[in-house]
């Protein structure tokens, strides 16, 4: 009779007869009760009453009984610690048993057993399990060692056990090595920091050497092993590559895949132009073929896998497109991802035969399938040019089969092919026409509707086509309404006269009736565009649009590089890395592609390679931003070195004329490029300000009680352009300091980590006082504030515009590179309030025909008010009087390199205007803070004329769509 019987008692009171049966004098009755009591423990039965009867029952010779009750012991010594040391003496005597599997039982059970109590007394025993002369016995312990680190690391390390593992790799038995790797990974994956991996050439050899007569699992050990070597040179990485390719005809799935993902990585050090490596790429596809052949579940993780390889080396694959094909019993998850790679792997030689294939799965039974293939369809369209034509005739025929929901989805992609080759097949758009009363799906109406929109001038009865879609507007969905909206104001400004109550309703419509704030806000945007300027309106609604790209899908390089070290685990499964599904720092190590060398990198590209580089350097390489100077790529980007602070007099400021090109090169000369900004209509009474930023605390930043005005953070660095990282930003004094606020964001799919930050040489010495302090990884999706505190005493050189910086921020990724504007206001000190005579006499000193005087309108605050405003920001009141009813103040402030900036406001109670006079000395530009004091003023307008509620509702309204009030270039 089976082991079965023992799951089918359904006997009350059995504990005490259980105890009765485990102290019987008879070993079968004995081992019949254990056998019992695990059956009961294995269902969920509390039977921890029994642990001192079990315990006893330790003392035998019968292997079968004794593992028992190890298996008793590891599940209940946890709630029973007390308990639990009565069986350390078996254990210690166990492991001097003349039998090798009751050594290596009582070493696996003791490790097992996560008791504190009990790991002091497994350290002798395990000592002596590590060097048995048994290597059964020797990689068991090597295990143990793994365990009872995660216990007591601390322990583990002064004992000594780490030294004796790193001796287990020279083992003579291959198992005792694969288990001693095993055990080295597993503890160093939860200590990153330490080396305890420290491979060369030399292990490197005897692991290669056990490969080949481990186990699989032990050859999968040694191969991830492997993959985390990095070798000198190609010539070494090309050596190993040899002896691990003949692992890619084994049996087991996953040694295959570890051996793919070694030879990935050191494929890296490998030139292109040797014969090994095309011959390493033939010898890849084969194993990975015939990974399809296996169960579903098999042949899915298998294809997530491919799906990465093929990103990375399309070569390896680009033959075999066949296996791919769909087969008509495939489960739908495998069917689809068969269907991604297909694409991937698409090109000239084989469109033809792909496209076919597509054509036959968009007649299968299954919707969700034939959707993806009509996709595939479009997809091919834009990646292969030359199959565009056959692709649309394609999607033609299948619009011709008049299935509803194949007709949708060929509409959704012929939208995607019309943007990718803009004025060559708008042709069809008379046949996409005629199905457009079949469309019911939100995507499928919204391409329809951003045809006849982009393309209205091309169809005659374009109004009476949105006007249809216009008679169930409420009852559309979101992505409906937003494309109708935008396609009617697209028709309205190609034919003005003839759509002008359809425009009106459809804003109507989207502004007054609706409760969705994005319709709303839209609505609002496109009325105040047309309503004001309609040649704007038409620069920015038909504006012409950006190619769409090949592919749209790909993952990003440094993700891909890193996935690609994750083959044959779940990240490659999930396309994410382990830290995006890990939760705590545990078994999260981030790994990278190893470099080319510098002979791989010079037979692929001589032209990166400079002569004279040191192998394994890669040549710097000039940003694409053309507003950067070359010499910020030689920054040292580490912590700013302290040094005396530089004097004043210690720069040739007259050699370099700080101030030069006056007012023009801050306010928009015409050498000075403004960023991009969107137009704001003046019926939306937008406050003014101009580069010189807000003084007056504006309804777009943030005041502060005391000290200067702060600018709302800006982005500064898109995620786009920086590889994931985001940086926006403002700039603050506050008592005298300089900082400047940064908020980082990691919009990508990896850790980042080691950050700095680098100015180059600007007008006023402008540098970082402090490391830029990021104390904890920046993990996805996380954003993190910092403020860093800034100097003036860097190396000074004229810039154009005169506050313009350029930065460079390094990470663990990568060095990124952007420029932005500081606001002049921060480089006012505090001990700008010139004395009285010494104002008087420099004023006077200074020729009239040397004076500078604006107008500034509409400024209904009293001189009180303005002095107050404008010295929280270091500009000085120094002197005040009233001449014909006006109010004349005097002001003084002073910049950070000591120039003085003299000024006189004048202000006319009860009158909406004001002027500002400032003498301008020959030498120098005194007239360019003047912008400052007009733009300080005017701006002060706004605040004081709008209430607090209506400034609010108007941020919102511009913020929700990134436009924010800027001053326009006198």
């Amino acid at each position: 009779m089976t082991d079965s019987k023992y799951f089918t008692t359904t006997k009350k009171g059995e504990i005490f007869e259980l105890k009765a049966e485990l102290n019987s004098d008879k070993k079968e009755k004995k081992k019949e009760a254990v056998k019992k009591v695990i059956a009961s423990m294995t269902v969920g039965k509390d039977v921890s009453a029994l642990f001192p009867d079990v315990v006893n029952c330790m003392q035998t010779d019968n292997l079968e009984l004794k593992k028992l009750v190890y298996l008793y012991l590891m599940n209940y010594a946890k709630s029973q610690p007390d308990m639990a040391i009565m069986a350390v003496n078996t254990f210690v005597k166990d492991c001097e048993d003349p039998n090798p599997l009751i050594r290596a039982l009582a070493v696996r059970t003791m490790g097992c057993i996560r008791v504190d109590k009990i790991t002091e007394y497994l350290c002798e025993p395990l000592r002596k399990c590590l060097k048995d002369e048994d290597p059964y016995v020797r990689k068991t312990a090597a295990v143990c060692v793994a365990k009872l680190h995660d216990i007591n690391a601390q322990l583990v390390e002064d004992q000594g056990f780490l030294d004796t593992l790193k001796d287990l790799i020279s083992d003579s038995n291959p198992m005792v090595v694969a288990n001693a790797v095993a055990a080295l990974s597993e503890i160093a994956e939860s200590h990153p920091s330490s080396n305890l991996l420290d491979l060369n050439p030399q292990s490197i050899n005897k692991l290669l050497t056990a490969l080949n007569e481990c186990t699989e699992w032990g050859q999968i050990f040694i191969l991830d092993c492997l993959a985390n070597y990095t070798p000198k040179d190609d010539r070494e990485a090309q050596s190993i590559c040899e002896r691990v390719t003949p692992r890619l005809s084994h049996a087991n799935s996953a040694v295959v895949l570890s051996a793919v993902k070694v030879l990935m990585k050191f494929m890296e050090m490998l030139s292109k132009d040797l014969d090994y490596y095309g011959t390493l790429l033939k010898k890849l596809a084969p194993p990975l073929v015939t990974l399809l052949s296996a169960e579903p579940e098999l042949q899915y993780v298998a294809l997530r896998n491919i799906n990465l390889i093929v990103q990375k080396r399309p070569e390896i694959l680009k033959h075999e497109m066949k296996v791919f094909f769909v087969k008509y019993n495939d489960p739908i998850y495998v069917k689809l991802e068969k269907l991604d790679i297909m694409i991937r792997l698409a090109s000239q030689a084989n469109i033809a035969q792909v496209l076919a294939e597509l054509k036959e799965y968009a007649t299968e039974v299954d919707v969700d399938f034939v959707r993806k293939a009509v996709r595939a369809i479009g997809r091919c369209a834009i990646k292969v040019e030359q199959s565009a034509e056959r692709c649309v005739s394609t999607l033609l025929d299948l619009i011709q089969t008049k299935v509803n929901y194949v007709v949708q989805e060929a509409i959704v992609v012929i939208k995607d092919i019309f943007r990718k080759y803009p004025n060559k097949y708008e042709s069809v758009i008379a046949t996409l026409c005629e199905n457009l009363d079949s469309l019911d799906e939100p995507e499928a109406r919204a391409a329809m509707i951003w045809i006849v929109g982009e393309y209205a001038e091309r169809i005659d009865n374009a109004d009476e086509l949105l006007e249809s879609f216009l008679e169930g507007f409420h009852d559309e969905s979101t992505q409906v309404q937003l494309q109708l909206l935008t396609g009617i104001v697209k028709l309205f400004l190609k034919k003005p006269t003839e759509t002008q109550e359809l425009v009106q309703q459809v804003l109507s419509l989207a502004t007054q009736d609706s409760d969705n704030p994005d319709l709303r806000d839209r609505g609002y945007i496109y009325w105040r565009l047309l309503s004001t300027d309609p040649v704007a309106a038409k620069e920015v609604v038909l504006a012409e649009k950006p190619l769409i790209s090949e592919e749209t899908d790909l993952i990003e390089p440094t993700l891909l590089d890193e996935l690609i070290c994750y083959i044959g685990t779940l990240a490659s499964v999930y396309h994410k890395p382990p830290s995006a599904f890990v939760e705590g720092g545990r078994g999260v190590v981030h790994k990278s592609l190893p470099p080319r060398t510098a002979s791989s990198e010079s037979a692929e590209s001589p032209e990166t390679a400079p002569a004279g580089a040191p192998p394994g350097e890669q040549p710097d390489v000039i940003p694409a931003q053309g507003d950067l100077l070359g010499d910020l790529l030689n920054l040292d980007l580490g912590p700013p070195v302290s040094g005396p602070p530089l004097t004043t007099s210690s720069v040739q400021m007259g050699a370099v004329d700080l101030l030069g090109g006056g007012l023009d090169s801050l306010i928009g000369g015409t050498n000075f490029v403004a960023p991009p900004t969107a137009a704001v209509p003046a019926s939306l009474g937008a406050p003014i300000s101009s580069g010189l930023s807000d003084l007056f605390d504006l309804t777009s930043g943030v005041g502060t009680l005391s000290g200067s005005y702060v600018a709302p953070k800006a982005v500064w660095l898109p995620a786009m352009k920086a590889k994931g990282l985001e940086i926006s930003g403002t700039f603050t004094r506050q008592v005298g300091s300089i900082s400047m606020d940064l908020q980082l964001t990691n919009k990508a799919l990896q850790v980042m980590t080691d950050f700095a930050i680098q100015f180059n040489r600007n007008s006023f010495g402008l540098a970082p006082a402090a490391p830029l302090q990021v104390h904890a990884p920046l993990s996805p999706n996380q954003t993190v504030e910092i403020s860093l505190p800034l100097s003036t005493v860097g190396s000074v050189m004229k810039m154009e515009p005169l506050n313009n910086l350029q930065v460079a921020v390094k990470n663990n990724i990568d060095v990124f590179y952007f420029s932005t504007l500081y606001p002049l206001h921060i480089l006012f000190v505090e001990d700008g309030k010139m004395d009285r005579q010494m104002f008087l006499a420099t004023w006077k000193d200074i020729p009239n025909e040397n004076e500078a005087q604006f107008q500034i309108r509409d400024c209904p605050l009293n001189a009180e008010a303005a002095s107050s405003k404008l010295q929280s920001s270091n500009i000085f009141t120094v002197a005040k009087r009233n001449v014909e009813g006006q109010d004349m103040l005097y002001q003084s402030l002073k910049l950070t390199n000591g120039i003085w900036v003299l000024a006189e406001l004048r202000i006319q109670p009860g009158n909406p205007s004001c002027t500002v006079r400032a003498p301008a000395p020959t030498l120098r530009p005194w007239s360019l803070p003047l912008v400052l004091v007009e733009d300080a003023v005017q701006a002060s307008l706004q605040a004081w004329l709008e209430p607090e509620s209506v400034r609010s509702l108007k941020r919102t309204f511009l913020e929700s769509f990134h436009i924010h009030p800027v001053r326009l270039p006198r």
